[in-house]
């Protein structure tokens, strides 16, 4: 055998072992990765149908049900199953002056992997938002990732349905982590990551980023205080089924906004307006694909679903959208 052909099948020998060892650590890194998919089973102690006792049939409805683990540790007590239904109970009376209905499917219990029970939900975002463009735009160009982990959780514990695309899922996290990046000096930015007491990767972060079925997903992990009890379920159902950030009135969307105010915003506020003075709130939410309305005959008619994924500016709200202007970051003359 030559010097060549010597060479030849020592670079071959070396690539084929290379392409072995990849595919052994893909396939390792995906049965590491994989959990089984959690059990869970319905709390029956819950008296659903008075529960559900204001749900009428022709006026629009959300399903809504609730993950909440058995095997949470003995030191978190932020979330229990007492306040769970104070804040479901709440949310069904702050939607009911819009005409719109909370039906609680159920509330379920079972174990999860523990490694599940703290995650980050997003991947730390590589492009801050320098103010040419509003928070919804720079979403729809740069759209938030969930983190591996975070994508797992979810396999692990959504059970797949039919309308599980249309269904709002609350899951108990113990917690759960949002890293974003906010200006720390002059022209340098830093990474910022906030504990939630409740997230709910709306599609106005996330369009198209979050497999479909999980889409409807909204993490809880503190009830602790009153004023949670009573607003954080139906805040976070508002930035799902209004598609809008912490924004109100004259208030424009950002991360955290502490105001006397509306629903969306942090503060006491439980008004949904309507109108392009109230960011078309109300509009928005009766156009919402997770809404259907009840048929004489048991069928649920559902809003049209997303055209383009569900950014703030998706077709399907037409008009009822805000074109924000921008918020420079820092002083134009950097």
């Amino acid at each position: 055998m030559n010097y060549a052909n010597t060479i030849y099948l020592a670079l071959s020998l070396l690539w084929i072992n290379c392409q072995n060892a990849s595919t052994s650590s893909t396939s390792s890194s995906l049965k590491n990765s994989s959990a089984e998919k959690a059990s869970w089973v319905i709390i029956d102690s819950i008296d659903y149908e008075t529960l559900n006792a204001d749900i009428v049939p022709a006026k629009p409805t959300m399903d809504v049900g609730v993950y909440l683990p058995s095997n949470l540790d003995a030191e978190f007590k932020k979330v229990t199953l007492n306040r769970l239904l104070t804040g479901l109970k709440a949310a069904k009376e702050i939607y009911a002056p819009t005409g719109v209905q909370v039906n609680v499917l159920w509330i379920k219990t079972g174990e999860i992997d523990p490694s599940f029970l703290s995650i980050q939900a997003n991947e730390v975002p590589g492009i801050p938002n320098t103010g040419y463009i509003n928070l919804y735009k720079h979403s729809q160009r740069h759209p938030a990732q969930l983190t591996e982990h975070a994508s797992q959780a979810l396999d692990h514990i959504i059970e797949v349905e039919e309308n599980s695309h249309r269904t709002l899922y609350f899951v108990v996290f113990q917690d759960v982590f949002y890293p974003f990046l906010t200006v720390s000096e002059g022209r340098n930015w830093t990474m910022k990551t906030v504990r939630t007491g409740g997230l709910s990767f709306p599609s106005y972060s996330y369009p198209g980023t979050i497999p479909k079925p999980y889409r409807g997903v909204i993490s809880l992990s503190n009830l602790e205080r009153p004023d949670r009890q009573r607003r954080t379920i139906a805040h976070e159902i508002g930035h799902k089924v209004m598609n809008v950030s912490h924004e109100y009135m004259d208030i424009s969307p950002e991360h955290e906004v502490y105001a006397d105010g509306g629903l969306m915003v942090y503060g006491s506020g439980e008004e949904i307006p309507s109108g392009q003075d109230g960011r078309w709130h109300l509009e928005r939410l009766l156009l919402s694909p997770y809404l259907y309305v009840l048929e004489a005959d048991g069928t649920k008619s559902w809003n049209p679903d997303y055209m383009e994924n569900g950014h703030y500016y998706d077709p399907i709200y037409g008009d009822y959208s805000i074109d924000f202007p921008g918020t420079p970051a820092i002083a134009e003359d950097w």
